[in-house]
C-alpha cells in the first residue's frame, strides 16, 4: 500500500479535508435518522448521500494507499451505512430481531473497519485504539438514534454533539496517522 511515490502532504490541507468528510458523514447520518424516524420523502435521497459520503473517504486515501486499499475502505464503509439503515428501520418497525441481527453485524463491520485501518498502519492507529474509535462511534450513534425514536429532541441534538465530537477526533486521528507516515 502507497509507498515512496505517494504525494507530499499538506499536513493542514489534509487534516482540514479529513474534518470535512468526517463532519460530513456525521451530519449526512443525522440528516438520515431524522428523516427514517419521521418517515420523510427525502430519506432515499439522504441515504444515497451519505452513501456518496463513504466513496468520499475512501478516496481520500488512495493517494496513500493506492486504489485498491481506498476501494476496500469505501467498500467497508458503504457496508456501515446500509447496516446502520437496517438497524434504524428495524429499531423504527420495532423488530427487535432485525435490530439485533444488525447491530450484530454493524459491530463486526465496525472492527473490520479497525483491522483495515492498523493493517494500513500499525504503528499510527494500533489494532485496539482503532476498535474502541469505531465502537465509540457506534455507541455515541446509537444514542443520537435511541433520542430521535424516543422523541427526546434535546438528547438527540446532545447525542450529536457528541458524534460530532468524537467524529473530529477521529478524523485528527486518522490524518495524524496519514502525515506521521508519509
Amino acid at each position: 500500500m502507497g509507498g515512496a511515490d505517494s504525494p507530499p502532504i499538506d499536513r493542514d490541507t489534509f487534516a482540514a479535508d479529513m474534518r470535512k468528510l468526517w463532519v460530513d458523514h456525521v451530519t449526512w447520518t443525522r440528516l438520515y435518522v431524522v428523516s427514517a424516524v419521521a418517515g420523510l420523502p427525502d430519506k432515499d435521497a439522504t441515504a444515497q448521500r451519505l452513501l456518496q459520503n463513504q466513496t468520499d473517504l475512501g478516496n481520500a486515501i488512495k493517494p496513500f494507499y493506492g486504489d485498491a486499499a481506498g476501494d476496500e475502505l469505501t467498500a467497508l464503509l458503504r457496508d456501515h451505512i446500509t447496516i446502520a439503515v437496517e438497524l434504524v428501520d428495524a429499531a423504527k418497525a420495532g423488530d427487535k430481531a432485525k435490530q439485533d441481527a444488525a447491530n450484530a453485524r454493524w459491530l463486526a463491520n465496525a472492527d473490520e473497519i479497525a483491522t483495515f485501518l492498523n493493517g494500513a498502519n500499525a504503528k499510527n492507529w494500533p489494532l485496539d485504539d482503532a476498535k474502541k474509535m469505531m465502537r465509540d462511534h457506534l455507541e455515541l450513534t446509537t444514542q443520537e438514534v435511541v433520542a430521535q425514536l424516543g422523541k427526546d429532541w434535546e438528547g438527540s441534538v446532545a447525542a450529536y454533539d457528541k458524534v460530532l465530537e468524537q467524529a473530529l477526533h477521529m478524523a485528527d486521528m486518522l490524518s495524524a496517522g496519514v502525515t506521521a507516515q508519509f
